[in-house]
């Protein structure tokens, strides 16, 4: 398992061996991104990510802080918004309908779900499973995106999203600034997660496959409530902010 660093500038990822890295972003502004980014997927086609169910990953993480202004977390995806909202970092490929099981946080300033009834913010245990749509045709969508920041719209298109999008998810209440052992048990049709050894989540919600291995940190917040409208951006930091790994783990079940 190779990782490749993703930073923007004065960001860092430290390899500490043994499966341990630290990643960290600095302070600064809102409106610039700040991104520490370890992946296995950035120089492949998405038909070519690496990993396929029976999957398993372990490892224990802690960060810098419980209110961290931005997401971070580590798991699976399929990548699919490649195009990004123009804050730049990763590689360029069309967009996809998301693929994911990941432990994911997200500030509150973040709104990270399509269905009302699920957690969109705080750590979460989190799932998406899509249809493989052609992503020629997603492109079209892209220039419609800034007509998101009408409610009407943005109402629309949540529940369009919410019936071709399936989702699971939980809110888990930890001290994030603590170590934790944190366990994904990814199969076909289901996905298990576990904190310090205790099921959080058993959804039959499963992403479908290949999908890539991602750790990162970042300032970002993306949101589309339920009232309607989206907002997207960088927050401001005021100190470095950090996530540790160590003892990180893939089995193949």
């Amino acid at each position: 398992m190779k990782l490749i660093p993703n930073l923007t500038p004065s960001s860092n990822a430290s390899d500490l061996g043994r499966g341990a890295w630290k990643l960290e972003i600095p302070p600064g502004p809102k409106g610039r991104y700040r991104l520490a980014q370890l992946d296995d997927y950035s120089s492949l086609d998405r038909r070519a990510f690496p990993w396929k169910t029976p999957l398993s990953l372990s490892l224990q993480a802690r960060a810098s802080n419980p209110d961290i202004p931005g997401t971070w977390g580590f798991g699976f995806w399929n990548d699919p918004f490649s195009l990004s909202l123009g804050f730049g970092g990763g590689s360029r490929r069309l967009p996809a309908l998301p693929n994911a099981a990941w432990f994911f946080y997200a500030s509150p300033q973040n709104y990270l779900s399509f269905r009302d009834d699920l957690p969109a913010n705080g750590l979460l245990a989190a799932t998406f499973r899509s249809p493989s749509w052609p992503p020629t045709i997603l492109a079209l969508g892209v220039p419609g995106i800034p007509f998101l920041i009408w409610k009407h719209t943005s109402r629309l298109i949540r529940r369009l999203a919410s019936r071709i999008i399936q989702q699971d998810a939980t809110q888990i209440n930890i001290d994030v600034s603590q170590w934790h052992q944190y366990r994904l048990n990814w199969q076909r049709n289901l996905v298990c997660f576990e904190i310090d050894g205790e099921k959080v989540l058993k959804t039959q919600i499963a992403p479908k496959d290949p999908l890539g291995l991602i750790l990162w940190i970042d300032n970002q917040y993306a949101a589309l409530p339920p009232t309607g409208g989206l907002a997207y951006g960088t927050l401001h930091t005021e100190k470095p902010e950090l996530l540790e790994i160590k003892d990180l783990q893939l089995e193949m079940n």
